[in-house]
């Protein structure tokens, strides 16, 4: 569809309309105005944390076939409102689907997987942050990490192997690449030796997946789906989750109501949880206060239209969403030999698609600490029926003040809950 398209009276850019925030600290306000879809919520959701944005409030409305919803967002000074924009179109369906006798489709059926791309090269020395503005640049470029793989020489030279799609689906061009590469040689300097760029084949992409083996002493305490015991975990503590269920103020939906505290991606992971049960939203409202309580009210009706009576399926669902949002991210420091290694892990939705933004925010936190990375895994592995994404990074503790193991994952954890 071109731009300037016109549906039903709408001009087709004007499903989406951004209002930007008037001075520092206001929300600037998105307004969707377009047909409806499972899932919507949670690819408009996913879109804007990836920009690095915050929801602190939000209304959505449908009648199954139409929808409009309003969020309030704030963070970032330097978000591309326009790129933004562009981006949230995407995800919003045509008018025209709204005819199609099966319309709500299953919310995991998603288009075509991107390609991927091998961005291999080597640095003379490493330095502090070295990883986290290569980084910053694939972030900028809408390059997405699929997998990393970097290593450090007994010399000192280090190799990076990052596995990437492109959001704007241009890197198999000339053009992309270099312009990649320009960035690239921009932030690393004299340090680069070579930096190359290919489409990276099955074999390719087979060789590069590293150990496949987690040990079961941690797979079975940072991949429980058991809701933990609240009163021996500090940190479970001080972020408590409240999940309720209503059948009596309405006739044809069930209310969901969540108090918790915020953190950023509260409400893509909702959404992501409501999605993979292929929960439809009739009704929501959410809401963080200044001192970060939220609250949640969500009218919701099951993918036959009728709302939740079954007890087990209430359950199924109220500890499912406590347990995405007590722990929407997995964060361990553990010993590997005699090194130290920081994991972190998030689930995937089932459609495929990983958290945003995550292996960004573990560098920075790192680059915070002054905490060295002498090599990065990032995988995915089936755990409990479940796929995760997990990033395993042995720490380069050599040369330096060592941190304690607390500290880095207090500090990790915090970067990722944006609660910095």
């Amino acid at each position: 569809m071109v731009e300037g398209n016109i549906e039903m009276g709408i001009l087709y850019e004007d499903a989406v309309v951004i209002s930007e925030a008037e001075k520092p600290g206001e929300s600037t306000v998105i307004t969707v105005n377009c047909p409806d879809k499972t899932g919507l919520g949670c690819d408009l959701c996913r879109i804007i944390l990836f920009f690095g944005l915050s929801i602190s409030r939000g209304d959505l409305q449908t009648d199954g076939k139409w929808c409009y919803i309003v969020l309030w967002v704030v963070g970032n000074p330097n978000t591309r409102w326009s790129l933004l924009k562009k981006r949230l179109l995407e995800v919003c369906p045509s008018y025209f689907s709204t005819s199609d006798i099966s319309y709500y489709r299953p919310g995991n059926q998603e288009p075509k997987q991107p390609d991927v791309f091998l961005l291999k090269f080597w640095c003379s020395y490493d330095r502090e942050g070295l990883l986290h503005d290569v980084t910053e640049v694939l972030c900028e470029l809408e390059l997405t990490i699929k997998r990393v793989k970097v290593s450090t020489a007994p010399d000192g030279r280090v190799m990076d192997l990052f596995f990437i799609t492109d959001t704007r689906e241009l890197l198999h061009t000339k053009n992309r690449q270099e312009e990649t590469i320009h960035y690239l040689k921009d932030v690393l300097g004299d340090a680069l030796i070579s930096c190359e760029i290919e489409s990276a084949g099955a074999e390719v992409t087979a060789c590069s997946q590293g150990s496949s083996f987690l040990p079961s002493a941690i797979t079975e305490d940072m991949f429980s789906l058991e809701l933990p015991d609240q009163h021996q975990n500090g940190f479970l503590n001080s972020n408590p989750v409240t999940v309720a269920v209503d059948n009596t103020l309405s006739p044809s939906h069930t209310l969901v109501q969540i108090f918790c505290k915020d953190y950023k991606g509260l409400m893509y992971d909702m959404m992501r949880t409501l999605k993979d049960y292929n929960i439809q939203i009739s009704y929501g409202r959410f809401f963080a206060s200044p001192k970060r309580n939220c609250e949640v009210d969500l009218f919701i009706m099951q993918a036959d239209g009728k709302k939740i009576i079954d007890p087990n399926k209430q359950d199924a669902l109220c500890s499912r969403l406590r347990m995405e949002l007590l722990r929407p991210l997995r964060v361990a420091v553990v010993s590997r030999g005699p090194d130290t290694e920081l994991l972190v892990a998030n689930p995937v939705e089932l459609s495929g698609r990983g958290r945003p933004l995550v292996f960004y925010d573990i560098t920075l936190a790192l680059q915070i600490l002054s905490t060295g990375i002498f090599s990065v895994e990032i995988g995915r592995h089936m755990i409990h029926d479940r796929e995760w994404e997990v990033y395993r990074i042995l720490l380069d503790e050599g040369g330096g003040v060592t941190v304690p193991r607390n500290k880095i994952e207090e500090g990790v954890r915090n970067i990722l809950m944006g609660w910095d």
